[in-house]
């Protein structure tokens, strides 16, 4: 069993939503697997290539929805996101930068992600994209690979 594995504990209850947060799971055991086989290097930056193109499209189908529904923590979560995802972006330029440990870097913010901001961030947004009304069709033209 890997690090990174959904559950539906990390549930949301919005289809869309967990379905992509199950791929930021399958793309960060991919980079813990590298890891574990002394590959971390040769595979980081394709995967924080993938992480940050997701992460952006995933970012806006979240901040639409909640814009729809008149989410009152939009400001505050979509703050998470922009954090989030800068230091993903930090994380490439160190990367391209040839700066040591990257890869191994990433996987404690991995952790962190996956874990603190759905857990307690995005579980908060579940009930109110739930109710009646159902949380519009956003395509985000991806596999379930993420690629």
């Amino acid at each position: 069993m890997g690090v990174f594995q959904w559950t539906e504990a990390y549930s949301v209850h919005v289809e869309l939503f967990d379905r992509q947060h199950r791929v930021l799971f399958i793309v960060s055991e991919e980079l813990h697997q590298a890891l574990r086989v002394g590959r971390g290097k040769v595979v980081v930056g394709r995967i924080l290539q993938r992480l940050i193109d997701y992460a952006t499209t995933h970012f806006a189908d979240e901040e639409v929805a909640m814009a729809l529904k008149e989410y009152p923590d939009l400001r505050s979560h979509r703050a998470q996101h922009q954090a989030l995802l800068a230091q993903l972006l930090r994380y490439r330029k160190d990367y391209q930068a040839d700066k040591l440990g990257v890869a191994a870097k990433l996987m404690p913010f991995l952790q962190r992600w996956l874990t603190d901001h759905i857990m307690q961030t995005d579980k908060k947004y579940g009930s109110l994209l739930n109710d009646d009304d159902r949380v519009p069709t956003l395509k985000f033209g991806r596999d379930e690979t993420g690629r």
